[in-house]
């Protein structure tokens, strides 16, 4: 590592903890003008952000980037408007800093409480999504923290940009800028000096995928969150309504490829197999998703006409697409989904689709996943879907935080004791 890279790194990380220490006592009054003054400045800059933006995706389709990888990193009107509602949704949220739990009295007449606080610096890595940068800042702010954001090479203009107006709206409610710094290197070293920088960073967030996370896992001495594969199953139980099935699997698999919490794999009770499979499939293959199938599954759509299956290998029950590609399963019953899902899940969303209320319930019971869900899309796995404002990530960890990383997640708890002059004895 070049030592102008270590020295700007240590620079930005002291600065991120002086930091830290005014974001820990701003007033929610403060940390709210900041986001609303950012979310105004993201509509009006609408345009500039669509434009600076495309100078990103040019740059990685001349790189060869695949159609999920550009998909990701393109800010439509809709993506920004996203970004600004999630602003005004955070503000929206109770500040969660300085709240005390109920007070108790102890036998020595002390009360004992705990304190929700800032986890104090919090280091972003991440790749394509130029949105998290809003998002994750947004957070942090709201939470108290101070924020080092380290996006992908791919979408630095992007980044910069986006920065650039996170610290004006902190400017504008007297925070200090150092709350939101983005590394505006794309030198790789700059990773690597981050996730070891335990004197200034408290939790490190990666946002990446598999190569990116086991770096950060082989290498990293700051604590992480973090979100590994999003291997996302639907179960069709033999109790499932049949039109209910069709219209949230095929939304499961097809409103987007790219998404994390997208349905990678669908499992199908056999005694519903016939019932509600030729009429889903036929969704699938017109809009152009690949079907990999095993021989129970190929047997019903054979029967019913189908072509152009793929046979599922071992290695497909394993893998995250993130593209129109979808594997499917039939199993005997409730228990064979389970444990398919035990053996391949990521543990991030699974979704059971039945109107058997003592099948749901196992289901919610007996899968060790981040969301598990009765009767809904796998897509709304989602920190703005589950009114949290916005996420800074998907932890599939049980520790710290699970699932949509929100405010709260961004927190930690220390004890309170208020004292009436007591002493032990």
């Amino acid at each position: 590592m070049s030592s102008s890279i270590q020295e700007m790194m240590q620079d930005i990380g002291m600065r991120a903890r002086v930091a830290s220490r005014a974001m820990a006592r701003a007033s929610s009054e403060q940390k709210n003008q900041a986001l609303l003054h950012i979310a105004k400045v993201v509509r009006q800059q609408a345009t500039e952000i669509q434009k600076i933006n495309q100078v990103d995706v040019e740059r990685a389709k001349g790189n060869g980037q695949d159609p999920a990888f550009i998909d990701r990193l393109t800010m439509t009107p809709k993506t920004i408007e996203t970004m600004a509602l999630g602003l005004e949704q955070i503000v929206s949220l109770d500040d969660p800093i300085g709240k005390i739990s109920a007070l108790q009295k102890q036998a020595s007449g002390i009360e004992l409480g705990q304190m929700r606080v800032p986890l104090g610096v919090i280091g972003i890595i991440y790749e394509s999504r130029p949105n998290v940068t809003i998002d994750a800042a947004a957070l942090c702010l709201k939470s108290g923290n101070a924020v080092i954001l380290r996006g992908g090479s791919e979408a630095i203009d992007s980044n910069t940009l986006l920065a650039q107006i996170i610290q004006e709206g902190l400017a504008s409610a007297g925070l200090p800028k150092d709350a939101v710094q983005v590394v505006t290197t794309t030198d790789r070293s700059a990773v690597g000096e981050m996730i070891t920088m335990t004197q200034y960073i408290d939790v490190i967030v990666p946002r990446g995928g598999k190569s990116l996370i086991a770096r950060l896992m082989a290498e990293a001495r700051v604590p992480m969150i973090k979100h590994l594969d999003g291997i996302c199953h639907t179960y069709i139980d033999a109790d499932a309504d049949v039109a209910m099935a069709v219209k949230v699997c095929d939304n499961a698999k097809t409103q987007r490829y790219a998404p994390c919490n997208a349905m990678e794999t669908l499992l199908v009770n056999q005694d519903i197999a016939q019932k509600v499979l030729p009429t889903l499939c036929k969704i699938y293959q017109a809009k152009g998703v690949e079907l990999r199938v095993d021989g129970l599954t190929r047997k019903t759509l054979e029967a019913n006409g189908f072509q152009n299956l793929v046979d599922a290998k071992e290695e497909d029950w394993q893998t995250e697409y993130l593209a129109p590609i979808l594997s499917i399963k039939t199993v005997a019953n409730i228990d064979e989904a389970m444990n398919h899902i035990e053996q391949y899940g990521s543990k991030h969303t699974d979704a059971i689709i039945t109107n058997n209320k003592a099948q749901a319930d196992r289901f919610l019971r007996e899968v060790d996943s981040a969301s598990v869900m009765v009767n809904a899309s796998t897509r709304f796995a989602d920190g703005f879907e589950y009114g949290l404002g916005a996420e800074i990530g998907i932890s599939n960890d049980k520790l710290h935080a699970r699932g949509p990383v929100g405010l709260d997640g961004l927190t930690s708890l220390k004890y309170v004791v208020m004292g009436h002059g007591e002493i032990r004895t």
